[in-house]
């Protein structure tokens, strides 16, 4: 779960750094491994410490899908989209997930409460199509499972 922003742990993190350009990346890495993403005070924080405009540490942040620019929510909701979850009706299973959740791919329930979220591969092609909900592997989704998982939501046992 994302920490609160706190400019001192920020702090704490640039003392390691030199304050150089090319330092951007990496900062943005630890940064969000902290706090779980990128603030917009982390970031003005973090153009300051490497004197880069704020307007370039967004342009970056906002580029790598590995950046995330909203925080996360408690549970973490991963549909496999590879081919042979996808050949298995993981489209499917996305849209279903999302109409029982109110989200869409990429979006954060404004309660925090569910990240809804695709990847390119989980690498448990032999169960596809699959859903992991934070760290609890689920294969051969269908759409009626998701149904039945996801009309529960409040009751997601293995939160992290």
């Amino acid at each position: 779960m994302e920490e609160e922003f706190k400019e001192e742990v920020l702090r704490g993190i640039l003392a390691f750094y030199e304050g150089k350009r090319r330092e951007l990346i990496p900062v943005l890495h630890e940064t969000q491994g902290i706090f779980g993403w990128l603030s917009e005070e982390a970031m003005r924080v973090i153009a300051r410490f490497l004197n880069i405009p704020e307007g370039e540490v967004y342009s970056v942040a906002s580029f790598y899908n590995q950046f995330r620019l909203m925080p996360l929510g408690r549970n973490i909701v991963t549909v496999c989209r590879g081919t042979a979850c996808h050949i298995r009706g993981a489209p499917k299973v996305l849209d279903e997930i999302g109409k029982a959740l109110g989200l869409k791919d990429g979006e954060t329930s404004p309660d925090l409460e569910h990240t809804l979220e695709s990847v390119a591969c989980i690498g448990c092609c032999a169960l596809a199509p699959v859903v992991k909900v934070n760290y609890k592997v689920h294969g051969e989704m269908t759409r009626e499972k998701a149904r039945e998982v996801f009309q529960a939501t409040p009751q997601i046992e293995d939160a992290r």
